[in-house]
């Protein structure tokens, strides 16, 4: 027998007064059960007039679904946990935004320092010259018709050695030794 089998309530009693306690007890049960069956039609009754009235009101399930999970929300953002997660969250991101702010800046600044270089102003120099020569007598065997890209390119080619006394090389990307900063 278990503890709860109510054989220790009976323990001590007389076969009668045991059989009598049993009877007692399972009235005291069918009056309970009764009830319970008759709060529940009490219950469903009060919910279908619920229900009618809600309907009579214009509140929909889906309304008050609405406003359910809206009070949710709001509980739930007015929690501890939820404010000191947001401030975690913020100050995650104000952090974050500043490193790359930072690495942007630095980046910006090694670029400025390259185009004011030495080696980056002769090179410019001498694309621009370049082009500069070819566009000229591109757009001056435009209008006279008789001379080809490829003679203006010579041409530039010879003006060029004329003037530097130097044989013309193909321009070249200075290189820059990674170990060392750009200035």
């Amino acid at each position: 027998m278990s503890p709860d089998s109510g054989i220790n309530e009976l323990h001590g009693l007389t076969p009668e007064e045991q059989e009598r306690q049993r009877q007692e007890w399972q009235q005291e049960l069918t009056m309970v059960e009764q009830e319970i069956q008759t709060l529940r039609q009490v219950l469903a009754s009060k919910v279908k007039m619920s229900q009618e009235l809600k309907r009579k009101l214009g509140i929909s399930v889906w309304k008050e679904f609405q406003d359910d999970m809206s009070q949710g929300i709001r509980n739930v953002k007015e929690s501890n946990v939820y404010q000191k997660t947001e401030s975690v969250i913020k100050t995650t991101a104000e952090k974050t935004t500043s490193i790359l702010g930072g690495f942007g800046s630095s980046v910006s600044t090694k670029l400025g320092q390259l185009k004011n270089s030495e080696s980056f102003r002769s090179l410019e120099e001498k694309v621009g010259s370049a082009y500069e020569n070819v566009k000229t007598k591109v757009v001056t065997s435009r209008s006279s018709s008789t001379q080809s890209f490829d003679e203006a390119l010579r041409e530039a080619e010879a003006n060029r050695k004329a003037n530097n006394g130097s044989v013309a090389t193909p321009a070249t990307t200075p290189t820059i030794p990674e170990d060392r900063p750009l200035s």
